[in-house]
């Protein structure tokens, strides 16, 4: 199947090239003093330009990635990008955007024009704006999903893109996609989520459509998204999303940033008199020349595997069927050839590095005979050679590869006969860690290296929770999710962890040294969202033993089966969890202990330098 994104480019050249020559022109009047730094800095946003705590000419350039979705020739652009303008790689987020940190201000329209050639964009990508649409990187293959969502934030996210009403809203918009209720693309907590959904009418037939949530959100005061309505019929989807940014840009609050996002107009307006108002905003968007009903063309032309409608000739019927697979690899024993890699032998499974990557990184697909594959990218960091490597695969296998909310790449739509050979293309590229849905696949945040909000190394913090894990026999086990953000913001989402971390300041002996507040028990699941609760704070050089505890107790006493939710609910939950670490929250002298004042990755003492916030716009 043609994929849904191939149709991207003449968008982009249509209107890319008259935005990015606006912005050389802003970025020159800027540079020459004719215009002022507030004004450009909108424009600045708007195209996806950070800038970070190193001042400038560092600059952030943010890639939206639709849905997470790269082919080949995106992956070497983005490796050339990594390569002459950046570092020397790139981070995924957390939100299947791409980063480039470290970019010389005069350079960024260059990087953009690059960008754009290859059906990139990074405008809209920050600022006061519809962000990049995002979901499940699973969509299409996923055994659980009622159909494609793919297709379907492709159209969103072409018929949003430069739209008048997503250019100045109150504040940033953000737009989730999932394929089922287990709300793998974290529609729960967005300003628009879509679930695939269906319903039955009174003669049998069946109704395809959506349920579509509002006014979710995480940062400082995590918000659950409220249901608009209980089904929404697909062709009326677009409709139904530019009616909500319409009215939040008409009714959101502009005086103040801090309560602008949607979730506040919920809180002051009322969920049921903003229903009302989408309701409303919807029934008469019809009379607009932007008016988006009906099946929109993408859709039509790609199939998103509902019965009957458009090229479905490529998707199959969800099977019920595990979506971690234990016996893949006895499957693979009978239909494919392993190479030098141990065979089928199930003896191999606990020592060959092979097998225990096909144990928790190989998915099966909703088909029953492909698979899709997790390369594990360290802290959400893939280099230049990396990307070029998963480039040569793609083309090589044909696969279709798209970047994870987890911060990770997933081949999708692998033949079993292709797993060897791709595993030995990550294996040369450091990206073959057997670590997907294990506690060792830590999520950070950029956090302090370059963030002006943020106030901790949460980067080092990861990598030291992940090291204390694997020193103590315990980044093997599954069922638990840890993830850390350099302050209450959460980019690293820490809210929706089983195990959180985000960094705070403290005050002691006079001085202050690097802390993090730790969170437990956050998740998404078919019942929705749980936020986590605080437990305590700690020291952050001590944060990894009490990381390290939780998840020893959790590994040994846990039930069949037991989640890290139910399990901490039977230890009394964050509250007793707190008061076993308590002996860990205490910072000795300065003198005594000195490490204690030092960040991770710093050399003298701490200090809590934040500057001016960019990530919520101008």
């Amino acid at each position: 199947m043609r994929h849904p994104a191939s149709t991207r480019a003449s968008l982009l050249g249509r209107a890319a090239w008259k935005h990015l020559d606006r912005y050389e022109e802003e970025l020159a009047a800027y540079l020459a003093g004719e215009l002022d730094e507030e004004t450009f800095r909108i424009c600045r946003l708007n195209n996806g330009v950070y800038g970070q705590r190193q001042g400038e000419p560092n600059q952030m350039i943010r890639v939206k990635v639709p849905y997470g979705s790269l082919n080949a020739e995106q992956l070497e652009i983005l490796a050339d990008i990594a390569e002459v303008y950046s570092r020397g790689w790139g981070h995924i987020t957390t939100r299947q955007n791409i980063q480039f940190h470290f970019v010389d201000l005069k350079k960024t329209p260059t990087v953009l024009r690059e960008l754009a050639e290859v059906g990139l964009t990074t405008r809209e990508a920050g600022g006061d704006t519809v962000r990049n649409i995002s979901a499940c990187p699973l969509a299409g293959v996923c055994p659980f999903e009622l159909f494609d969502v793919s297709p379907w934030a492709e159209a969103a996210f072409q018929h949003l893109l430069h739209h008048p009403y997503g250019q100045r809203l109150p504040r940033k918009f953000k737009i989730n996609f999932s394929g089922c209720m287990k709300d793998c693309g974290q529609a729960i907590f967005n300003d628009v989520g879509v679930i695939a959904a269906k319903q039955e009418s009174g003669d049998g037939r069946v109704e395809y459509g959506f349920r579509i949530l509002l006014g979710g959100g995480l940062g400082a005061n995590p918000h659950r998204a409220v249901l608009l309505e209980e089904f929404t019929p697909r062709e009326s989807l677009l409709p139904t999303i530019e009616a909500v940014v319409r009215v939040f840009d008409h009714y959101g609050n502009r005086d103040n940033k801090v309560r602008s996002r949607l979730k506040w107009l919920v809180d002051a307006m009322g969920s049921e008199e903003l229903k009302q108002r989408i309701l409303k905003e919807r029934k008469l968007l019809r009379g607009s020349s932007s008016w988006p009903g009906g099946i929109p063309a993408v859709v039509a032309q790609h199939g998103d595997g509902v019965p009957g409608d458009g090229d479905n000739s490529d998707l199959v019927a969800p099977t019920p069927v595990s979506i971690r697979t234990k016996g893949i690899p006895a499957a693979i024993q009978i239909g494919s050839d392993l190479g030098n890699k141990g065979g089928g032998d199930s003896e191999h499974l606990d020592n060959d590095p092979y097998h225990a990557w096909l144990a928790t990184n190989v998915l099966v697909s909703k088909d029953g005979t492909t698979v899709s594959a997790i390369a594990h990218a360290e802290l959400g960091d893939v280099t230049a050679a990396q990307f070029r490597t998963i480039a040569k695969a793609q083309r090589e296998l044909g696969a279709d590869v798209r970047v994870t909310n987890r911060q990770d790449v997933v081949f999708r739509g692998l033949s079993l006969e292709a797993l060897p050979r791709l595993y030995r293309y990550l294996e040369d590229a450091g990206m073959a860690g057997p670590n997907a849905g294990l506690a060792r696949d830590v999520v950070s945040c950029p956090g302090a290296d370059t963030c002006n909000l943020a106030v901790t190394q949460s980067r080092g913090m990861a990598k030291a929770v992940a090291e204390a894990l694997e020193e103590a026999g315990l980044g093997g086990v599954d069922g638990i999710r840890i993830n850390i953000s350099g302050c209450t913001n959460s980019c690293g989402q820490h809210h929706i962890a089983d195990i959180g971390l985000y960094g705070v300041e403290r005050r002691v002996h006079g001085r202050s040294a690097p802390g993090y507040q730790l969170v437990l028990g956050g998740g998404v699941d078919e019942a929705g969202v749980s936020f986590a609760t605080k437990a305590l704070k700690l020291p952050a050089k001590k944060a990894a033993r009490a990381v390290v505890h939780i998840v020893q107790r959790y590994a040994l006493e846990r039930e069949a089966e037991e989640s890290f939710a139910s399990f901490l609910a039977r230890a009394g939950g964050a509250s007793a969890i707190a008061a076993e670490l308590k002996y860990l929250d205490v910072f000795e002298d300065p003198e005594e202990n000195p490490d204690l004042y030092i960040d991770f990755g710093e050399t003298g003492p701490y200090v809590a330098e934040v500057g001016i916030g960019e990530c919520a716009g101008a």
